[in-house]
């Protein structure tokens, strides 16, 4: 097989006719071409069969997600094609021209390091749900990570086989597992590349696009939830303390830092089993938080003093507004540095 060759990875659960015109398209390029059929059914069986001529068909019995039809897709390319291999990554439905797939191959094998995405810019008459999810995911991927980029959800992806393993353990099985790519790349020091590709949709709504908006935008974002009631309960811990002392006591400083002492344990302990999931050693977690915690703590004082003493205003609104400013901050340190070490299960 040849070894500097590019592989078109397909996922696809019931696809339509643009699925076969894809194919035919891209075998004009002389790629090899994967397709995951993911439990598409006895009603698809035409269409698979058709898909042979033009590609090699691995088919899960049952519908297992984007996710693990992009694994099982991989596990395939790991075992079978050359060490110099380019992946790329297309949808089924047609979405994605052959020409730009192709300008992402040639963009990855001159940087073999880097994860190159087909970015769409949304201009004209775009579907208000692709629109808006992508804006909201956008957001949170720059919170999460500190990176910018701008079409977090293409699923138009090329990359180098050597980035092939750390693919394989990003944990995710259905359409969070391309955020987690994401999350992941940023993570570990993966450059991000972005190449614009001409932006397509087959209808005015994208209906055939199976992303369920509420319960896979759930699965995608359910990391910062979590996260955002771990903060929230460590806050109540920590602002109900806080109260309790300043009117007790009356001294600002006491109040804040014994306050602090508490939710910053509490909030360590669940971040470290519920949000992150993190197996790396408790010590090292422990010391990495604790000292992110008196990091935060001294700037958290210091500007709540800035509030409330130089400022004038009330002691109890400061406090508020010192937690939000600091939350992003929290979340992006722990994220990155504090639980890095995570479990590779599927989430």
């Amino acid at each position: 097989m040849n070894n500097a060759q590019n592989i078109v990875l397909i996922p696809a659960y019931e696809p339509g006719p643009p699925l076969i015109r894809l194919l035919y398209d891209l075998s004009d390029h002389g790629n090899l071409i994967v397709v995951i059929d993911d439990g598409s059914g006895g009603d698809y069986l035409k269409v698979f069969d058709e898909v042979r001529s033009q590609a090699v068909v691995l088919t899960h019995k049952e519908n297992l997600g984007k996710g693990a039809a992009l694994k099982t897709g991989l596990a395939y390319i790991e075992k079978h094609c050359g060490p110099n291999s380019v992946i790329v990554t297309v949808d089924a439905d047609g979405q994605h021209r052959p020409k730009d797939a192709m300008k992402l191959c040639e963009v990855a094998r001159k940087h073999p390091d880097t994860l190159v995405l087909g970015s769409r810019k949304f201009r004209g008459r775009i579907p208000l749900r692709s629109r808006f999810g992508n804006t909201v995911t956008r957001l949170v991927y720059r919170i999460s990570t500190g990176l910018k980029v701008y079409d977090t959800q293409t699923g138009l992806r090329a990359f180098h086989k050597q980035l092939l393993p750390q693919m394989l353990e990003i944990p995710g099985a259905r359409y969070e597992y391309e955020i987690n790519v994401l999350l992941e790349m940023a993570k570990t020091g993966v450059p991000i590349m972005e190449e614009e590709i001409e932006t397509i949709y087959l209808d005015r709504d994208n209906s055939s696009s199976h992303f369920d908006t509420v319960r896979d935008s759930f699965r995608v974002y359910r990391e910062i939830l979590r996260f955002s009631a771990s903060s929230l309960i460590s806050f109540i811990v920590d602002y109900a303390l806080y109260g309790i002392l300043i009117l007790s006591t009356g001294d600002l400083r006491l109040s804040n830092v014994g306050a602090r002492i508490i939710s910053a344990s509490t909030n360590y302990l669940l971040n470290r089993k519920f949000v992150f999931r993190s197996n790396r050693g408790l010590i090292r977690s422990a010391f990495s938080y604790f000292l992110l915690a008196s990091t935060i703590l001294a700037g958290n004082t210091l500007v709540l003093e800035y509030l409330v003493v130089s400022l004038g205003i009330d002691r109890l609104i400061a406090k508020i507004m010192t937690e939000i400013l600091f939350f992003t901050f929290s979340w992006f340190i722990q994220r990155s540095f504090v639980f890095r070490g995570r479990k590779g299960a599927v989430i």
